[in-house]
């Protein structure tokens, strides 16, 4: 049988409202009521995890757009390695900026006996392809501002093309297309493409197409410093 109850000697003070409380001899006694304790427990376990897993689904959906926000704007921002940009083949302005401060390039040119004359023997120079266009008036313009000591060269094509009378223009050619390639400027029909090169032989300024000596004047006159 059971001790003596909360009145009995052995147990400390417990509250009157618990009533008459009775100690089983054999713990086993109380397995039904430990049984019916754990179902209970259970039931409140499983409860407090119905309530909480509807409250957490808008917490974790905003979490999962707050990282996908942020990766995609990872992704749009990240700078992209080994795309730089390719050299320019049409009439665009880039071409100038990439070249200024280059130096020019180690081909020859060719004179009306063929015979080949390197370009960088020719700095200081203003060099106008005119494999487009003729175009003497841009030609002589360019030889009566050309300070003194600055070479003034014409390069045509297939052969050389005469110089206007009365200037000291020296005509060449480059059959192989290889100051084209440099520049990345194709030929255009009426249009004279200028090149400036100072005396070390760096690239000064590109006009892709020039439509007076107002476009390059200024450096001209620099190139005899």
């Amino acid at each position: 049988m059971g001790k003596a109850d909360a009145d009995g000697p052995g147990l400390p003070d417990l509250p009157p409202e618990w009533g008459r409380v009775v100690v089983p001899d054999d713990a086993a006694a109380l397995a039904d009521e430990a049984e019916q304790v754990r179902r209970e427990l259970c039931g409140r376990a499983a409860g407090h995890a119905r309530r909480w897993r509807p409250s957490a689904l808008p917490v974790l959906a905003l979490l999962l757009a707050v990282v996908a926000t942020v990766a995609g704007l990872a992704a749009a921002t990240w700078p992209r390695a080994g795309r730089s940009p390719g050299p320019t083949t049409g009439t665009g302005d880039p071409a100038p900026i990439r070249l200024t401060g280059r130096p020019l390039p180690a081909l020859d040119l060719v004179d009306g006996g063929q015979s080949p004359v390197p370009l960088r023997a020719l700095v200081p120079t203003v060099v106008l392809l005119v494999d487009g266009c003729a175009c003497p008036e841009r030609v002589a313009e360019a030889a009566t501002a050309a300070p003194a000591g600055v070479s003034v060269v014409t390069v045509a094509a297939a052969r050389p093309r005469a110089a206007p009378a009365g200037t000291e223009v020296r005509a060449l050619a480059d059959p192989a297309g290889g100051l084209r390639d440099f520049l990345h400027l194709p030929a255009r029909p009426d249009t004279v493409t200028a090149l400036l090169a100072d005396r070390t032989g760096r690239v000064v300024l590109v006009v892709p197409e020039v439509d007076s000596l107002a476009d390059y004047q200024a450096e001209l006159a620099r190139l005899a410093g």
